[in-house]
């Protein structure tokens, strides 16, 4: 029976997409994911702008409801700070859903690289903070990871490659026929 639930436990993660298996993808150079992959990974993603959406609206929250004790002035600051990242959230969760209906589209992949390098830009920062760092906890060097080496290096970079090799080389241009002078 032990080994049953065991033989179970493990199938049941060996078919489970974290951060875990796509660094080692990286680290193994294996740089080319299945569509199967390249959805889970959209997936993950995904889940990590719902995480940042809800952290984003606690600090939203305490700083509006005045739970921490802030000056008016960066109060002020950070809340445009969290507006900023609202439409970077906003904008991240439209680039996914575009990239799953087609997933070799390389402007919302470009869209979202940036969504991700913004949010966990902004969230490093929060979590420089003593006030915000426990509301935003481990998601910061999370979606740091996320959006570097694991989109950047497994999605992003392989789009713009074959978007290279469809293109082909450039036209090598002719050079015009000089005419012969007329006697």
């Amino acid at each position: 029976m032990a080994v049953l639930f065991f033989g179970l436990v493990s199938f049941a993660f060996a078919e489970d997409y974290h951060l875990q298996y796509f660094l080692t993808k990286i680290s193994s150079q294996e740089n080319e994911l299945s569509k199967k992959e390249k959805t889970e990974l959209l997936n993950r993603i995904d889940e990590v702008m719902g995480q940042a959406q809800k952290i984003h609206s606690k600090l939203s929250q305490a700083i509006q409801t005045g739970k921490m004790e802030i000056r008016y002035q960066e109060g002020k600051f950070w809340m445009s700070k969290l507006e900023e990242d609202q439409g970077s959230i906003e904008n991240g969760v439209q680039q996914i859903k575009l990239l799953r209906e087609k997933p070799i589209h390389l402007v919302a992949s470009i869209k979202l690289y940036k969504s991700l390098k913004d949010l966990s830009s902004n969230f490093n920062a929060y979590n420089n903070m003593p006030l915000f760092s426990a509301l935003v906890g481990d998601l910061a060097p999370e979606m740091e990871l996320w959006a570097d080496p694991v989109f950047y290096k497994l999605y992003l970079l392989p789009l713009a490659h074959l978007k290279d090799v469809e293109k082909g080389p450039p036209p090598k241009e002719k050079k015009p026929v000089p005419k012969g002078k007329k006697p």
